[in-house]
């Protein structure tokens, strides 16, 4: 099973991503742990991430895809990958498409956590008191800024995978427990 979750910063995708890896034995993959990875590995593909970085450029869809495509050709990824953080524009989303394709593997749900967007902010304080501010991204200025770029980047993606039959919106203001058995739900097919 493949999925990938959609939420505005602080929806909770990364609390319910490691439930999925609980449960399912599925594989979470972040773009941003597999660059570092590459990288301090010294694979072809995080060679050239390393010279592009170095550089002060972005990584291209191109690499960023590679790296995706090498991470699920990898034993662990049997069960079923869990992309969060990725894509992050349609472009991603349509290069996402094609390595699924042809890897000859299934895109099963694209999953997005709706949220009351007030809500987060408080969320975002109770998370800052929580951890004594361990976080640099727990405060109200940051999350605003998160949530514009996500607004204007990547909530645009939505409609191409609801185009595509492919979305589920579920209620991220429900308890976690009641957002998880949801999911699962979505999971089990049982939507």
């Amino acid at each position: 099973m493949n999925v990938i979750l959609f939420g505005p910063p602080g929806a909770g995708k990364g609390t319910q991503a490691q439930m999925l890896v609980s449960e399912f034995g599925m594989v979470q993959l972040s773009t941003g742990d597999m660059l570092r990875a590459a990288i301090a590995a010294e694979s072809e593909l995080g060679l050239k991430a390393k010279s592009i970085m170095d550089a002060g450029q972005l990584v291209s869809d191109d690499i960023m895809i590679g790296m995706i495509s090498e991470r699920m050709d990898a034993p662990d990824c049997a069960n079923g990958v869990i992309l969060d953080g990725f894509p992050r524009t349609v472009a991603q989303a349509e290069a996402l498409d094609q390595m699924f394709a042809d890897k000859n593997i299934a895109l099963d749900s694209v999953i997005e956590i709706a949220v009351d967007e007030a809500a987060l902010f408080a969320r975002i304080e109770n998370r800052a008191a929580e951890t004594g501010g361990s976080r640099s991204d727990d405060n109200a200025e940051v999350l605003a800024e998160r949530l514009k770029v996500y607004h204007a980047n990547t909530a645009p993606i939505l409609p191409y995978y609801k185009d595509k039959n492919k979305l589920v919106t579920i209620d991220g203001m429900q308890s976690i427990d009641k957002v998880s058995e949801d999911i699962r739900s979505v999971m089990q097919g049982n939507t």
